[in-house]
């Protein structure tokens, strides 16, 4: 059974104005719902972990400072929203629902997160409204739980996962691998264990020839135990931010592929959702809806 991490805090409410989407986290699961892809027993509830689950990626005085809300002016100012428990709350949440769905992929051989996909944050701070890196702290977990070895990344949101990068840069036990914008945030990169930067405008010809090129091979090099993908739907080409030109059906079909080469593989795989801005709010949660409907197809 597919299983989905999914909680209301979610959808929490940011300030007046803020441009990040929240309402998708409910319409998803709702539209999942209503078209029958999904039913109520797919999705379970993540709670606020042990600490200590944090500590493995993150530095104890930014997770200190960033619970009790005593982060620099600066600092909280490249998270870019005002801080409050609720909103930490939230991001600690999210890191469970996807260390929960590690462990779900390792049983049914793929699990999602409703959210998730927070690669700006870094060891030490966070930016980008990314607070905890949830894929790294799931990858972390299922390593120091002996349930994965070598870990593959691959991070499709628009955005350079630059966090992801750092935490990883010197362990060769788990491989970054990001496909995104060249022009696109942030402005100063990180070096993943592979960057792989795409010119504006990229369309789905050329985007799903690189990949189809590029990950068979990486995965045959690596040799992963498990994958974990970010599969932002950022990258098509309505997307205020992204800068990119894929169609719904070209950013669907990237989802296909990369789920049916792990299924084909024998390696499971946990989704975290990503980023996802287009100005309709119907085109982004079908563009995320597609992953859980490829998944359920392949898998299913």
């Amino acid at each position: 059974m597919l299983k989905i991490a999914y909680h209301p805090i979610y959808s929490h409410e940011l300030p007046a104005g803020h441009r990040f989407p929240m309402e998708k986290y409910d319409l998803l699961p709702e539209q999942l719902l209503y078209e029958g892809t999904c039913i109520a027993e797919n999705f379970f509830a993540p709670e606020i972990p042990n600490s200590k689950h944090f500590f493995s990626v993150h530095d104890p005085e930014y997770f200190f400072d960033l619970l009790n809300i005593s982060l620099s002016q600066k600092a909280a100012r490249k998270i870019g929203f005002p801080l409050s428990e609720v909103l930490i709350d939230r991001e600690m949440i999210i890191a469970d629902g996807t260390i929960k769905a590690s462990e779900f992929a390792l049983q049914f051989g793929i699990a999602m997160n409703i959210a998730g996909g927070t690669h700006h944050a870094f060891s030490n701070r966070g930016e980008a409204f990314c607070m905890l890196n949830d894929q790294a702290i799931g990858a972390r977990y299922l390593q120091q739980k002996g349930l994965a070895k070598k870990i593959l990344i691959v991070d499709l949101d628009v955005h350079q996962g630059n966090g992801t990068a750092e935490i990883f840069q010197n362990d060769a036990s788990v491989f970054t691998f990001s496909m995104h914008g060249e022009k696109n945030y942030p402005f100063t990169k990180e070096k993943s264990d592979l960057d792989i930067a795409l010119e504006n405008d990229t369309k789905d010809v050329e985007y799903l020839s690189i990949l189809k090129d590029i990950l068979p091979k990486l995965i045959q090099q690596e040799k992963p135990d498990f994958i974990y993908y970010l599969c932002g739907v950022d990258v098509v080409a309505t997307d205020k931010l992204g800068k990119l030109g894929l169609t719904i059906d070209g950013c669907k079909e990237r989802d296909r592929f990369v789920l049916q080469m792990c299924f084909d593989l024998e390696i499971p795989v946990m989704c975290s959702m990503g980023g996802g801005y287009s100005p309709e709010i119907n085109t982004i949660v079908n563009a995320h809806a597609n992953t859980f409907r490829v998944a359920q197809e392949i898998y299913f």
